[in-house]
């Protein structure tokens, strides 16, 4: 999507602190004990009260309202009856439908005890998106935001999982472009022009370059068993410093 109007800006910025909110306050209720499924049933239940509709659920039928996916889980995993314990690295992800509007967010959170390693993993995750984000500017070509995550994940010695990638949003949930990659594509040439609405989420690895899907169809795991951060904001282009929307 691209935003025309003042009207479009203000209905994307509505829902898109709403799922924000909704990520902060399901990260207040993790700890040791809470099952996925009771976490995800604290998301759906903020994003009701708001008014706002499970994107996954309403656009692809995913099953649950959020997806949380653990240490070696990618993306897209289904909240069940699994245990969160001390020392998992805890990814939330949400996104969500409002007066025909879409946003996406996500984050990684370690339940205590913290190891180096995971706090490593997490940080330069972090800064990855920041740089990302700082390099979507109108004019830039598409591929400055994966240069810039790649950059920072070979410096800090971490990998990128290179099948999941950023994505166009705003009147839907996956828009053009559907691969806002996570790595430098010099063939990918596309501009990036003001007003377009996309995610920034970078996905960086331990040691994983891959995933595969598992046997529920939907959860997304690293082959070998390697840890996997990631961190996604909703944002718009401009000329300067993009819009975020999904800051709170």
């Amino acid at each position: 999507m691209t935003i025309e109007s003042e009207s479009e800006l203000i209905g994307l910025k509505k829902i898109g602190r709403i799922v924000g909110l909704t990520v902060k306050h399901m990260s207040e209720h993790l700890k040791p004990g809470i099952t996925t499924a009771e976490l995800d049933a604290i998301g759906g239940a903020f994003l009701k009260h708001h008014g706002a509709y499970s994107a996954p659920r309403l656009t692809y039928g995913f099953p649950r309202d959020t997806c949380i996916s653990i240490n070696d889980e990618a993306a897209h995993g289904i909240p069940g009856d699994r245990v969160i314990r001390a020392g998992d690295l805890v990814n939330i992800d949400v996104s969500a439908e409002l007066d025909g509007y879409f946003a996406d967010t996500g984050a990684s959170f370690i339940v205590p005890p913290v190891t180096m390693l995971k706090h490593r993993l997490c940080h330069h995750t972090r800064i990855a998106q920041r740089k990302a984000m700082d390099s979507a500017r109108a004019g830039q070509r598409l591929n400055a935001i994966g240069r810039a995550v790649e950059a920072e994940a070979q410096r800090a010695g971490f990998t990128i999982i290179r099948d999941l990638s950023g994505h166009g949003i705003g009147r839907g949930l996956h828009e053009e472009p559907h691969a806002v990659l996570n790595y430098y594509e010099p063939r990918l040439r596309q501009r990036l022009s003001e007003g377009l609405v996309l995610t920034i989420e970078p996905f960086l690895s331990t040691s994983a370059h891959s995933t595969i899907t598992q046997p529920d169809g939907w959860t997304i795991k690293t082959f070998d068993g390697s840890l996997v951060a990631q961190y996604e904001h909703t944002i718009v282009i401009t000329k300067g410093q993009p819009i975020v929307l999904t800051a709170v």
